[in-house]
């Protein structure tokens, strides 16, 4: 099953990174309360009630605008994100399964899990490090804007679950 992309009233996402989609029955729900409105439908996909049979969305558009936010929580897929899904130490391109996390500043020497001392790092690159100050990272770990990473994210391919997506977004956009 799909997701719905959901837009602001401007008819852009609410969101890049990550993209916004809502699960069809939050889409549902939005729709009955009247907070959105419909612009796309799955042609192939009805839900029924004992009185109604409805398209899912395959796009909404919120009726008021809700101002984006800008700072990024720290995750990990952020983390990933932030470093192009590329070994800090050896630069060798990973996929999301193949990435760790690493401690710059080991946890067991007191660092901490923040932005300024994580780092995407491939699995033996990680080993070999363990929990010794060990090699540094080729970039200094820093805390990325929305932006930053919504620049990262336009490099990586990107297919949608709807064709009408495309109407709104683009791979040149995410």
């Amino acid at each position: 099953m799909s997701n719905t992309l959901l837009l602001n009233a401007d008819a852009q996402p609410m969101c890049l990174v990550p993209l916004s989609v809502i699960d069809w029955q939050t889409a549902i729900r939005y729709i009955c309360l009247g907070k959105v409105r419909v612009l796309h439908e799955y042609e192939d996909w009805q839900i029924h009630s004992p009185s109604r049979t409805v398209n899912v969305p395959a796009v909404i558009m919120l009726n008021d605008y809700w101002r984006p936010k800008s700072r990024v929580r720290f995750n990990r897929k952020w983390v990933f994100l932030r470093d192009n899904y590329q070994c800090q130490y050896c630069s060798k391109d990973l996929t999301a399964k193949e990435c760790t996390i690493d401690h710059v500043l080991p946890v067991s020497k007191g660092g901490k899990t923040t932005w300024h001392n994580v780092v995407t790092a491939c699995y033996s690159c990680n080993n070999i490090k363990g929990a010794s100050m060990g090699p540094k990272p080729k970039v200094k770990p820093h805390q990325p804007d929305y932006w930053m990473l919504a620049h990262n994210r336009k490099k990586r391919e990107w297919t949608p679950p709807h064709q009408s997506w495309l109407n709104y977004i683009d791979n040149d956009t995410i």
